[in-house]
């Protein structure tokens, strides 16, 4: 995870918001709110959670290409292809 305090700082003021987003959808839940708009808070979370993942993954990159030798860097570079191409066949 991040070792950057902003990196991390802006990761958790999204995580939290997620978290209060979910609390909302299960008191929707207990108090029998209409399916659609319980979808519709669904669907926000599931796209704050995407971007909470874009936001990981770029830090991730940048901080998996700080690296010294070339050798390193075509190794480091195919680990943050790996690495996005897992996260983004997650999102579809």
């Amino acid at each position: 995870m991040p070792a950057d305090d902003e990196a991390k700082r802006v990761i958790l003021r999204r995580l939290r918001r997620v978290e209060g987003q979910v609390r909302g959808i299960i008191r929707m839940v207990e108090e029998g709110k209409d399916c659609r708009e319980v979808l519709n808070q669904v669907a926000a979370v599931r796209s704050a959670m995407e971007r909470v993942g874009a936001h990981v993954i770029t830090h991730h990159m940048k901080e998996c290409l700080r690296v010294g030798s070339e050798d390193d860097l075509e190794k480091a570079v195919g680990e943050a292809v790996e690495t996005f191409l897992r996260f983004t066949s997650s999102i579809s």
